[in-house]
């Protein structure tokens, strides 16, 4: 096989590791496309991405553009010459005249097992919608969200401890091996992609801070779903005592309850217990205002919930 010059584009910690195996192999990494350094923590202070960091650490060529559209932009990524381009969680959409420039065409590393979970938030939405098992989709790029012809594909399981974070940095590490294990092939051009069945296809929507705000109304696994899937952002939440709690960790249990959602039924050092709309969620992990995370039993050691009802 022969080396490849590889041009990298991701921008979150999600892409760390394939960067980080593509600069430990015999390819050549040429250059890196991450998006704009961004305001972030209390001070707003601009602050580059981690896969910028990591670039920077290696002395790569790093381009930060607020968008790939025009000639300009598609003659500098062209300059690069490069045979490959591989992108994890970039962040930008990539134009037809971009996805023409490299040799071997674009690679996209993504977080689900297409075509179920295009778009933004593929781990998320499969832990939400209770999905036994996810992977890892290796996938020749084109100009809808996506889409593309499928290299390779890599399953892993769903635990029911699982929440977005674990199954984040699992399933990061899974992507950075099957991009490797793939190239001698993809450069070899013996690697033929497979289709996507566009009537399997299922849309993963961008997570928003106003679905953070449970409902206690719907059934108990449903919501312990939701609450693993907003770990670590945004945070599931429930009014309480003119402020939020937030709630980090909780399980279903096979419990019957005739009271009314959102009641809090039992305090014990095992978790807090509340009637849903179907069964019981026990809250094993939380956060009053202006806290931090406590497990149930130190919450409880300073918080009464006795006759609270959330939501």
């Amino acid at each position: 096989m022969r080396p490849l010059s590889i041009l990298f584009a991701g921008t979150p910690e999600f892409a760390v590791p394939s960067l980080r195996a593509l600069l430990a192999s015999p390819h050549r990494v040429v250059g890196v496309y991450t998006q704009p350094d961004r305001p972030a923590g209390r001070g707003q202070r601009l602050t580059p991405s981690p896969i910028k960091d990591l670039a920077s650490a290696h002395g790569l060529t790093i381009r930060q553009p607020l968008s790939l559209k025009g000639e300009e932009e598609a003659a500098a990524l062209a300059a690069f010459a490069p045979d490959l381009l591989v992108v994890v969680a970039y962040g930008l959409l990539l134009p037809k005249r971009i996805l023409e420039v490299p040799r071997l065409g674009c690679l996209n590393v993504h977080a689900s097992l297409l075509p179920r979970w295009r778009g933004a938030a593929p781990i998320q939405r499969a832990i939400e919608a209770g999905d036994p098992v996810t992977g890892i989709t290796l996938m020749g790029m084109e100009v809808g969200l996506d889409t593309g012809p499928m290299y390779r594909s890599e399953p892993t399981p769903i635990t029911p401890a699982d929440t977005a974070g674990s199954l984040h940095d699992r399933l990061a590490e899974l992507g950075a091996a099957v991009l490797l294990g793939a190239l001698p092939k993809i450069a070899d051009e013996t690697l033929v992609p497979v289709p996507q069945d566009p009537a399997e296809a299922t849309y993963a929507h961008k997570l928003m801070k106003e679905e953070a705000t449970l409902d206690w109304a719907q059934p108990a696994d449903q919501i312990a779903r939701r609450i693993r899937a907003f770990n670590p952002w945004p945070i599931a939440q429930t009014p309480w005592r003119g402020g939020l709690l937030r709630i980090w960790l909780a399980e279903a249990l096979p419990a019957v309850t005739s009271l009314a959602p959102g009641r809090v039924i039992a305090t014990t050092r095992a978790g807090i217990d509340v009637a849903t709309g179907e069964g019981v969620l026990r809250i094993t992990e939380l956060q009053a205002p202006g806290k931090r995370p406590l497990a149930a039993a130190d919450f409880l050691n300073a918080v009464s919930l006795e006759g609270t009802v959330f939501g």
